[in-house]
């Protein structure tokens, strides 16, 4: 994944994360397992079945669940590897911001600078 490809990535998963219906599904299907089937999310919430499935579909499109259907039922399962784009962006503030290897004279952050900080 190019360093574009991987902004948009996370920008989607920040994206799918900022509601809160969407951080608590996540958090249901991982502490039932890892996956759940669509109708037993759906009671676990006091929404509607449609606003259940938008935020459904904003995480799966997100790359945060990924869905299997086996006939009549759908099940969700959670993709933990995508929030690793979290992660990594995070790790950004464990650095000292003022190091001089990471800005240029002007303080903006060096072309050169890796994308992965550890």
């Amino acid at each position: 994944m190019d360093l574009k490809e991987k902004l948009e990535a996370l920008d989607a998963v920040v994206n799918a994360l900022a509601h809160p219906a969407r951080r608590q599904i996540l958090l249901t299907v991982h502490f039932r397992g890892g996956s759940m089937r669509a109708g037993d999310i759906a009671g676990r919430f006091a929404h509607a079945w449609p606003t259940t499935t938008r935020h459904i579909r904003a995480l799966e499109q997100a790359g945060l669940l990924r869905s299997e259907k086996r006939g009549r039922s759908r099940t969700y399962h959670l993709q933990k590897d995508t929030l690793d784009l979290l992660k990594e962006w995070l790790r950004w503030f464990d650095q000292e911001p003022w190091s001089k290897s990471n800005l240029n004279p002007e303080g903006e952050m060096n072309a050169n600078v890796e994308t992965n900080p550890q």
